[in-house]
């Protein structure tokens, strides 16, 4: 099972760096960069605070897949 997100499509549609959303969410830009990847599973506090940064929903920002 793995991870799919779509915080690089919102950040960047948002136009923040990836420094600037780890800012926002008070996490290191090393997350933000293995989140985007898929190589790291957040808190669900993380996964709320980056849906909140977007007015958007969890599981709009993250999948589980059987890949």
């Amino acid at each position: 099972m793995s991870l799919k997100t779509r915080i690089k499509e919102y950040r960047e549609k948002a136009g923040l760096k990836q420094s600037e959303l780890a800012e926002l969410v008070h996490a290191r830009r090393e997350t933000i960069v293995h989140l985007e990847n898929g190589k790291y599973n957040p808190s669900l506090k993380l996964a709320m605070d980056i849906a909140g940064v977007f007015q958007t929903t969890v599981e709009e920002l993250f999948e589980f897949t059987d890949e």
